[in-house]
């Protein structure tokens, strides 16, 4: 999925990349300004390898000042234990700071997993990435 034509080249959003998506399932990610929401497209799986560097990411905006985000999980096909504690933990810190984070475009897997462990219901979850942007 391509991100709306509206968060490309227009000025004020910024683009942060994390490591490529390589072997041994490698996450990447990248993080967009669109209006005021944060934007983080997860690729690859989120698992005990990578969850940190994700956290500190989003955690580096929230000190910025930024209170919306939205993950975006489109690409992402796998999350483990861990992956789903730093979502949680991310989601504590982020309403502490008075923001909103919001999750989007979970597979059907990821959706049942979520279900399973009641996340659902922590979480604002959106079939769609303009659904989710539509929700803030």
């Amino acid at each position: 999925m391509t991100a709306p034509s509206a968060a490309r080249g227009t000025p004020g959003n910024s683009t942060t990349r994390g490591r490529p998506a390589g072997e041994n399932g490698a996450m990447s990610f990248s993080i967009k300004k669109q209006g005021d929401i944060v934007v983080v497209d997860v690729e690859g799986q989120l698992i005990v390898g990578n969850r940190q560097e994700l956290k500190q990411k989003v955690l580096d905006e929230l000190e910025k000042g930024e209170k919306k985000f939205l993950i975006d999980f489109s690409q992402t096909g796998y999350i483990d234990s861990s992956g789903l504690g730093v979502l949680v933990s991310l989601s504590k810190k982020i309403r502490e700071q008075g923001g909103e984070l919001r999750l989007a475009n979970l597979n059907d897997d990821l959706k049942t997993l979520f279900e399973l462990t009641k996340l659902d219901t922590l979480f604002q979850i959106a079939d769609t990435r303009e659904r989710a942007l539509e929700s803030f």
